[in-house]
């Protein structure tokens, strides 16, 4: 009786999109990208650089997080950036170069679209497609990465409510595509000490409301190297089907995010408390 109150309290105040709603399926939604299951009992670990920046950057980087536990190796080649004088990416030789790095070091990657141009180019080389906290709402773009039938990474808006972003999700599902997997990475508050305040209330609202897999970005959430380890166990023991997290290799020349990426020690040193974090709430990381 009174579940039944309180979903229907939600309801009234939260549209939950059809193909999002957690009511559309049976069960949650397995999101398989190069190999990769997500929305499991495992616990997927995405991580590596920013951005691209060189063959040698993004080698030993991709080395560091494999051996290290991740699943799956991260890196921008086209970056949003928010001055038009900043780094912004390599853009197709980067993608080549991902795709290189992968192959050598058999890790599948995700990587940023921001332009429906970009997609077809992206699509042909990514294992998953990630769409940025800026194009949440970028609707043709949402439409053009569902088309794509590709694995969508979808991050929260800086700005945005958890019904906008589910609603966002739901462009890409209307596209005939359910592959996508639902990141919260912080949203801007009126707290100045760090980057953005991470939500981690979403993480179980989400799974309650959707049944897409969930992860969560405790390096953008924070935007403080130090402070991702203490946020990616509490994400873990949140309920978040994954993490992405930002790690290179000399943090210290990083063209870009230096401040909150890992250095190869404190990676390694938080994937083994992250296994003992897992363990205590009955999963593993894959």
């Amino acid at each position: 009786m009174a579940a039944d109150f309180y979903n229907d309290s939600l309801n009234a105040r939260c549209s939950i999109p059809p193909l999002v709603n957690r009511k559309a399926k049976s069960g949650p939604t397995k999101v398989s990208a190069g190999g990769i299951s997500f929305g499991g009992d495992e616990i997927v670990i995405i991580a590596g650089p920013c951005a691209v920046e060189n063959h040698e950057q993004l080698s030993e980087t991709a080395g560091i997080v494999k051996a290290g536990g991740a699943s799956m190796l991260r890196g921008g080649a086209f970056k949003p950036r928010s001055s038009p004088y900043n780094f912004q990416g390599l853009g197709q030789e980067g993608i080549l170069m991902l795709k290189e790095i992968s192959r050598i070091h058999a890790i599948p990657f995700v990587t940023e679209v921001m332009d429906t141009r970009q997609v077809e180019f992206v699509a042909q080389h990514a294992d998953m497609l990630q769409i940025g906290s800026r194009n949440m709402q970028n609707y043709p773009l949402l439409k053009e990465a569902g088309m794509s039938r590709k694995p969508i990474l979808l991050k929260r808006g800086m700005m945005a409510t958890i019904e906008e972003f589910l609603l966002a999700a739901e462009y890409i599902l209307s596209q005939g595509n359910d592959q996508v997997i639902l990141c919260e990475r912080g949203i801007r508050t009126f707290e100045p000490t760090i980057r953005n305040t991470l939500d981690l209330n979403a993480v179980p609202m989400l799974k309650h409301m959707s049944h897409l897999p969930v992860i969560v970005d405790p390096s953008h959430g924070t935007g403080h190297s130090w402070m991702v380890p203490t946020m990616a166990r509490a994400a873990v023991a949140a309920g978040a089907d994954g993490l992405i997290m930002e790690v290179h290799y000399k943090p210290g020349e990083a063209l870009c995010d230096g401040y909150q990426s890992l250095d190869p020690d404190d990676f390694r040193q938080l994937m083994t408390s992250l296994r003992k974090v897992a363990e205590a709430t009955g999963r593993k990381i894959l």
